[in-house]
């Protein structure tokens, strides 16, 4: 798509208007798989004579289910092209996700989840991998800004929604899932033929892509696994803070805890700026001092003002950090391996999310809120030490990609050198 948004044609496809539209909002739909049942989560506990570990299993299972079906997902994209292993992720996704309608008990409800994780593997990196693939350089940069955007809008509107239907039911804000349905028909329509990788370079399980990756990229996945923990243990744990200091209407709550897919939305606004001004390692800089910066604020602050600016400067870090991690993820995958390399960043995401509540759920329960806090931004600070310390060497040039221009090669995305601006 130019910077006109009109229609260009590539030599396996042509990318219309309402691609970019369609791929946007297939990215939001992995954030609200679990935030679309918060709102009702306590009246299926009620209603199915359940304790609160066992409902919290209902927001989580499916992160648990994303993270080990997300190798297998990559691998069917490096295999068969792009097309039809994330269409019939849209379809699970919606078919799994809108079992929630009709079913009563709680066994069907957790294995719903558990294949809706599967479903939602498959929309997770197969729309990451079409706009890395898609795009290139700078409206590469844009347009998965773009995506940091939609998703940090999407924490907002989609909560809202289940919350609205929740006031129906509790089975009703599982129609919300319906939406992947027309989403993947819409996705045969829109999405350009993009072929699979290499046949020579594509093959090979992922233990054996695991062995090639290079170290650069372990280091991002750490990242972006600390990333959603970080993130966990503020939406956790950020409402007894509030609760601390007075603030306990569940409106004023939401207000606070929205700030952080507000901020993310806005970084994601000015992202392509950002990219003009600072190189890749930058960046991710930028990301690891904000979350540290809103991680001691949450922990010491004791008015509600101050308190406001945690979740406001940690979604400014996400909104930096997810398309960052992102392009360089993509582009430091070895030749042919691009989709499973993106999937195994999910797998490090949504295992952080898992994890995060485990993990720091004792250590609070043994100490405090306020020690749970400044340990969580320890856990940033050394994000940003080492992201500081580290040079890694450019990323690889990932085979298969789409080329608008077959008589124009598109030049390599730098990595995190310095001044590694993208063509």
């Amino acid at each position: 798509m130019t910077a006109k948004g009109q229609a260009r044609t590539g030599t396996t496809g042509t990318i219309g208007r309402a691609a970019p539209a369609v791929l946007l909002f297939a990215s939001t739909l992995t954030v609200m798989a679990g935030t679309v049942l918060v709102p009702v989560l306590a009246l299926i506990r009620d209603d199915l004579g359940i304790g609160s570990t066992a409902a919290g299993l209902l927001l989580t299972a499916h992160a648990l289910s994303i993270a080990v079906a997300g190798p297998l997902a990559g691998w069917s994209i490096d295999r068969w092209g792009l097309r039809a292993p994330l269409v019939t992720g849209l379809l699970v996704y919606g078919l799994a996700g809108g079992a929630g309608l009709f079913v009563e008990s709680y066994t069907a409800l957790i294995i719903s989840r558990l294949v809706f994780g599967v479903g939602a593997a498959a929309v997770f990196t197969g729309s990451t991998v079409a706009l890395l693939t898609l795009y290139q350089g700078a409206e590469r940069d844009r347009v998965i800004g773009r995506r940091s955007t939609a998703i940090s809008f999407g924490g907002i509107v989609w909560p809202l929604l289940g919350g609205a239907l929740g006031g129906i039911s509790w089975h009703s804000p599982f129609a919300v899932y319906l939406v992947g349905l027309p989403v993947g028909v819409a996705m045969l329509w829109v999405l350009p033929s993009v072929p699979a990788a290499e046949r020579g370079a594509g093959r090979g399980n992922t233990v054996r892509l695991l062995r090639l990756l290079p170290v650069r990229v372990w280091g991002l996945y750490a990242v972006s696994f600390v990333s959603s923990l970080l993130l966990y243990v503020l939406a956790v744990f950020l409402p007894q803070r509030l609760a601390q200091v007075g603030v306990e209407r569940p409106f004023l709550v939401a207000c606070y805890t929205m700030a952080t897919s507000l901020s993310g939305a806005v970084a994601g606004l000015v992202y392509v700026r950002l990219r003009r001004r600072f190189d890749y390692a930058g960046l991710l800089r930028v990301a690891a001092a904000a979350w540290v910066a809103g991680l001691l604020v949450a922990g010491t602050a004791q008015h509600v003002a101050p308190l406001a600016a945690a979740p406001a400067l940690f979604g400014l870090g996400m909104g930096v950090a997810v398309p960052t991690l992102t392009v360089l993820i993509g582009e430091g995958a070895p030749p042919g391996t691009r989709a499973r390399a993106t999937a195994l960043s999910g797998t490090a995401a949504f295992t952080g999310q898992f994890v995060s509540p485990l993990l720091v759920w004792p250590l609070v329960g043994a100490t405090s809120l306020r020690a749970g806090f400044l340990a969580a931004a320890l856990l940033a600070g050394a994000v940003l030490l080492a992201v500081g310390a580290v040079r890694p060497a450019p990323p690889l040039v990932t085979a298969g990609a789409f080329h608008p221009d077959r008589h124009r090669p598109t030049r390599p995305v730098a990595g995190l050198e310095k001044n590694g601006d993208a063509a």
